[in-house]
């Protein structure tokens, strides 16, 4: 009877030990089962593929809606539904070979027919953005060869139509959900499926019990959204968090020295800072006019100042992950009195007053000051005006182009193509540019290449817009999780690879 008490005594000593929060075990007994993520901007749906927020793929894409292949750190595609993949020698038909036993949420499988009901979606749905229903257009041609076998037929060479797939275009949702709950409920077959979603403040994700891969290492995972980065910085010194997919305050870096308790991580992003030029408006489409503005920005004393002298100068719409990248962030170096001469010369000698509308993201809104400033040395005045991020911004600058300049991070990969776009929020038209793009599209290796160098110095010469710098990636994470990603190439903060020690 001792000996039963002593047992009984025991298992309630490691329940105690244990808690509500953390399952342990004798062998790990303070492995925690959840993981709690820092991030800036929050999602305003749950359905990536009918709105454009980047914030919707960085919680859900690979860890609750999975693609055919996915982008790994380090810009490379890998399999995901797809165990594998072939492309014809004409470039227009890609075989794939489904995994076998995956299935959604709702227990349906993941075969051929709900692939190409995914591809059908995109094309007909008028809910879809207008940039995925472009990319799926190419498509000319879905055929089920059997369950776990689909043959997609394109309309013509395309170098970039598999490398979107990976993103929000090709996330594939569980054929039986209805349109209206996709907005809120996502159905997906990732490793971990919604529990919770409090609009502006968290995204909460549970393990998906019937996954078909490798289960996620938490129980649970919940992105948290601050708005004021100190904020963030304070959650994660409290022990409020985990990880900081990206720290927004690179000045408080050194908070995080003690090696004992934290552990950074810093790499690369595709994420261009664009102080993006509205080409409708009267002043911004005389080309002397940009040319002032860049000329007018110390561009490297401005990242210094904002982002603690972290990150890249680009000079144009490409990182250097890309195979096309060039050093042109010299292109327009500062030279304010060279900027009065063109201004001048654009019959702006007098001044030039233009709207600012950024939206309230830290890098946006700790630029704006120093853009202030020194535009005024040249003559030019810039009236501020912050706009709530995604919704307002996403309002009044990207569909009703109502602004002068703007600064927005865009984080999708390869997305120089946008300047393509006439229809997109720059306005920019430049049919030489277009050009060059559609013929990289379905050029060679080689040619691709070549083509996309010469359009992006087509766009710096140009002064389409001010590439201020490129975002780095730097994550903090308490000691212990291990797997968190150096780069942040794609559109997810995939959570599948981290775990705990």
């Amino acid at each position: 009877m001792r000996r039963n008490c002593s047992i009984v005594a025991a298992v309630l000593a490691l329940a105690l030990a244990c808690g509500i929060t953390t399952a342990c075990s004798p062998e790990d007994d303070d492995k925690p089962t959840s993981l709690r993520i820092g991030a800036t901007a929050s999602p305003d749906s749950m359905d990536p593929t009918t709105n454009s927020a980047v914030a919707i793929p960085e919680a859900l894409l690979y860890n609750v809606y999975e693609t055919l292949v996915k982008l790994d750190p380090d810009g490379a595609l890998r399999p995901l539904l797809a165990a594998e993949w072939s492309v014809a020698t004409d470039q227009l038909v890609y075989t794939f070979k489904l995994r076998s036993g995956a299935k959604f949420f709702s227990g349906a499988p993941v075969d051929a027919a709900a692939v190409a009901f995914n591809i059908n979606r995109i094309q007909t749905n008028e809910r879809v953005t207008p940039v995925n229903k472009g990319w799926m257009a190419l498509v000319a041609n879905t055929e089920v060869v059997d369950p776990a076998t689909l043959k997609v037929t394109l309309s013509q060479p395309s170098n970039s139509w598999l490398y979107n797939m990976a993103g929000s275009l090709g996330a594939i949702i569980d054929p039986t959900a209805t349109e209206e709950s996709l907005a809120t409920t996502p159905a997906g077959s990732g490793p971990y499926q919604l529990k919770e979603w409090r609009k502006g403040e968290a995204v909460i994700l549970t393990r998906n019990p019937n996954y078909w891969g490798t289960a996620g290492n938490f129980d649970t995972v919940t992105f948290r959204y601050y708005a004021d980065p100190n904020s963030m910085t304070t959650a994660m010194l409290s022990g409020d968090l985990d990880i900081i997919s990206n720290l927004s305050a690179p000045q408080a870096l050194q908070q995080f020295s003690d090696t004992s308790k934290y552990q950074t991580v810093i790499g690369d992003t595709n994420g261009e800072i664009v102080m993006g030029f509205n080409h409708q408006s009267e002043a911004l489409s005389d080309i002397r006019v940009r040319q002032a503005i860049c000329l007018g920005l110390d561009r490297a004393s401005m990242r210094d100042a904002v982002w603690a002298g972290y990150g890249t100068l680009i000079g144009s719409m490409v990182p250097p992950s890309d195979p096309w990248y060039e050093d042109l962030s010299g292109t327009y170096a500062f030279d304010p009195a060279n900027a009065r001469e063109l201004l001048a010369e654009a019959g702006y000698a007098d001044g030039l007053t233009l709207r600012l509308r950024i939206p309230t993201l830290p890098y946006a809104t700790g630029a704006a000051p120093f853009i202030v400033s020194q535009l005024a040395d040249i003559g030019i005045t810039i009236v501020v005006d912050e706009l709530e991020f995604p919704a307002r911004w996403v309002d009044e600058v990207m569909v009703n182009s109502n602004y002068d300049i703007t600064i927005v991070s865009h984080v999708e990969p390869r997305d120089i193509d946008k300047w393509a776009n006439p229809d997109y929020y720059w306005h920019y038209n430049n049919p030489e540019f277009q050009r060059l793009v559609a013929e990289a599209e379905i050029s060679a290796t080689e040619t691709q290449v070549a083509d996309m160098k010469a359009a992006a110095r087509i766009l710096a010469d140009d002064a389409a817009a001010d590439w201020l710098w490129l975002l780095p990636s730097i994550k903090v994470s308490r000691v212990g999780f291990q797997g968190v990603p150096q780069n942040s190439i794609g559109w997810s903060f995939d959570v599948t690879a981290i775990s705990h020690t």
